[in-house]
C-alpha cells in the first residue's frame, strides 16, 4: 500500500478540492486551538499537505509523513519524512506540547499498531502534553467507512478511548460526534458557515461522523 500512496491521494483530491479543504481547515484549527499550548512545540503526525500545521499557532511547528511533503509545507515548518511508527527514532522524546493526527489511525495495519502509535506519540510529549485525534467513527459512518481502499482498522469512540488508555493517555475531551465524515461531504465550505457549524453543537449531532479525542500524557 505504501508505494501506492502518492497516486492514491493525487487521485482522491484535485487542486480545487485541496484549496477548498485548506479554507475549511483554517476554521477547524481555530476551534482546536483551545486544546493547544502555543508556547510549546506542536507536531502534525501524518500531515499530508499540512492543513493543520500551516494554521496552528505554536512556538515550533513540526510535521511528519511517510511521503515527502516538504515542498507543499510552509518553510518554517520542520518536516521529517518517516513512518509514524518509527518516530521515536527520528524525533526528540518528551519535546512536544501537542501532537495532532487526523484520519490516520484507520490506515494502520492492526489494532495493535493503533495502540503502538498512540504510545509512541505519548513518548514524544512532555508530561502534561496532549494528543488531539480526529477519527472517522465506523459506528456512525457505517459501510461507507470502507469506501476508501486504504482503510484497514475499524474504530469507534470506545475503541479509540480504550487504545488511548492502554497507551498511557488520560482523557481530557471526547466528542463522539464532531465533524462530518469527509470534507467532500456535508461540511459547508464557506469560512463563515464552517464557523457557524462549529459554534452550533446541535448540528454536530445531525452531521457529525468523526470523533474528537483529546488525551494527556500522565504527569
Amino acid at each position: 500500500m505504501t508505494r501506492l500512496l502518492p497516486e492514491l491521494y493525487e487521485a482522491r483530491f484535485d487542486e480545487r478540492e485541496v484549496s477548498a479543504k485548506d479554507a475549511v481547515w483554517r476554521e477547524i484549527v481555530r476551534y482546536l486551538e483551545r486544546y493547544v499550548d502555543p508556547s510549546e512545540p506542536v507536531l502534525d503526525l501524518a500531515c499530508d499537505r499540512g492543513h493543520f500545521i500551516r494554521w496552528v499557532k505554536a512556538r515550533e511547528r513540526w510535521a511528519t509523513d511517510i511521503r515527502d511533503m516538504a515542498a507543499v509545507l510552509p518553510p518554517e515548518v520542520r518536516f521529517v519524512q518517516a513512518s509514524g511508527l518509527h518516530l521515536a527514532e527520528s524525533l526528540p522524546a518528551g519535546h512536544f506540547g501537542t501532537i495532532f493526527m487526523s484520519n490516520y489511525l484507520e490506515h494502520l495495519d492492526s489494532s495493535d499498531a493503533v495502540i503502538d502509535q498512540l504510545r509512541i506519540a505519548a513518548g514524544l510529549l512532555r508530561p502534561g502534553g496532549r494528543v488531539i485525534v480526529l477519527q472517522p467513527n465506523i459506528r456512525l459512518v457505517g459501510p461507507r467507512y470502507w469506501d476508501f481502499i486504504d482503510h484497514r482498522v475499524a474504530l469507534t469512540e470506545r475503541s479509540l478511548l480504550e487504545a488511548a488508555e492502554l497507551a498511557g493517555l488520560a482523557t481530557v475531551e471526547l466528542v463522539t460526534r464532531f465533524l462530518p465524515y469527509s470534507t467532500k461531504g456535508r461540511l459547508p465550505r464557506a469560512p463563515a458557515l464552517v464557523r457557524a457549524y462549529l459554534a452550533f453543537r446541535p448540528a454536530w449531532w445531525l452531521m457529525g461522523k468523526q470523533t474528537l479525542f483529546v488525551g494527556e500524557r500522565v504527569r
